[in-house]
């Protein structure tokens, strides 16, 4: 099992690798050349720019039973297709039984912003040391429920 994180500009990859580090998991980051990291753990993968690179090349490297870490749901419905898991980077689980909804709310949402003729919309509350908490311990819990899984 691996974890691969869709690490253009997402903001727990710390977070996920002192979890992995606990369980010996391997972290594979994916991002374009706009968005360039290192890392003392984890494997860095720099995906050329290009609209949706890294998304296709994050789902084309993971395989069943491997764990992804985006905020993009069609990212996290291609991994599921795949059998891997899926985790958002505020601690909720995409499943087979979220994630049509979760697309169809994108959809709705984008159809109503192009509706709109307002182009100023409030943005995501700025994120607390309270979330990447949380989100440790919600990926920390989905980790053992995989690591049982497949132990079992």
């Amino acid at each position: 099992m691996k974890i691969f994180v869709d690490a253009d500009a997402c903001p727990v990859v710390k977070e996920t690798e002192e979890v992995a580090a606990k369980y010996s998991v391997p972290v594979v980051l994916l991002c374009d050349t706009n968005h360039i990291l290192q890392s003392a753990y984890s494997e860095v993968k720099i995906i050329g720019a290009g609209a949706d690179a890294v998304d296709f090349a994050l789902v084309n490297c993971c395989r069943s039973g491997d764990l992804v870490v985006t905020q993009d749901y069609g990212v996290a419905a291609m991994a599921l297709g795949k059998k891997a898991y899926a985790i958002h980077q505020n601690g909720w689980q995409y499943t087979n039984e979220n994630i049509e909804r979760l697309l169809m709310e994108r959809h709705l949402g984008k159809k109503a912003r192009r509706a709109s003729s307002k182009s100023h919309w409030k943005g995501p509350r700025k994120r607390s040391v309270e979330d990447n908490i949380q989100y440790q311990a919600k990926l920390e819990g989905l980790l053992k429920k995989i690591m049982e899984e497949t132990d079992g």
